[in-house]
């Protein structure tokens, strides 16, 4: 069984041209940057299949291995981060199928531990096992 990042942003009103760029840039660019080849990354899906009133919407599969998941999950958070930053009159939603991560204004979208390095270190050394 698969788990899933989503991210959504809805709004009465279409994107405009400069948004619509900057959507396109933040998401090459984090598309660029991302750490695994091989893994899913940030992925927004064609704004023409999107239901009425969904600017943007997209999801991540998440890796199965253990020593992969933090990263991967601060790398998409952070690029979910960057998107709401430059659509932020959208209402949004982020959840990993059940959980829905919550906004912080400070620290953008982060769950608990992403960034802790001993728990990084314990998850990749299960996974070399």
């Amino acid at each position: 069984m698969s788990v899933s990042l989503y991210y959504t942003a809805r709004r009465a009103t279409p994107l405009t041209g400069s948004e619509s760029a900057a959507v396109t840039r933040i998401a090459s660019a984090r598309q660029a940057s991302f750490p695994y080849e091989d893994e899913e990354s940030l992925y927004v899906y064609d704004p023409r299949a999107a239901e009425p009133g969904t600017v943007l919407d997209g999801s991540t599969k998440m890796p199965f291995d253990p020593g992969r998941l933090l990263p991967v999950v601060a790398h998409v958070l952070d690029s979910v981060t960057e998107l709401r930053r430059a659509l932020p009159d959208a209402d949004w939603r982020v959840h990993m199928d059940d959980l829905d991560v919550e906004w912080d204004e400070a620290k953008g979208y982060e769950l608990p531990g992403m960034r802790d390095p001993d728990l990084i270190a314990e998850l990749a050394a299960e996974s070399d096992r």
